[in-house]
C-alpha cells in the first residue's frame, strides 16, 4: 500500500522538523541532504535513477548531485551524534 502524496512528484512538504536522535532513516536523509537534496522523493524527482542501497544495511551508497558529481557512502553509520539535530525531517 503507497501513500498517495508520495506518489505525487510535485508534493511539497507542510512542515520540516529536526531529527532528535540517530535512526537508519536519519542516516539516509542525513546522506540525500549532503548531496544536496531535501530527502528521497526530491532526488527521485531530479535524477530520476534508481538508487544504489547497501545490501546489508539498506543505506544509500551512491548518489549523484545536480553538477553531476558523485557522493559515496560507507556501509556504516556516517552521521555522527553531533550531526544528528542538523538532518531536516520532512513530513508531507
Amino acid at each position: 500500500m503507497s501513500c498517495p502524496v508520495l506518489l505525487d512528484n510535485k508534493a511539497k512538504p507542510k512542515s520540516m522538523s529536526r531529527a532528535k536522535q540517530w535512526t537508519g532513516e536519519v542516516e539516509n536523509l542525513y546522506r540525500f541532504q549532503q548531496a544536496g537534496y531535501r530527502d528521497e522523493q526530491e532526488y527521485r524527482q531530479v535524477q530520476q535513477v534508481e538508487i544504489d542501497r547497501w545490501p546489508d544495511s539498506g543505506f544509500v551508497k551512491k548518489l549523484q548531485r545536480r553538477d553531476n558529481t558523485f557522493y559515496y557512502y560507507n556501509r556504516k553509520r556516517e552521521c555522527e551524534d553531533r550531526e544528528v539535530n542538523k538532518v531536516k525531517v520532512y513530513a508531507y
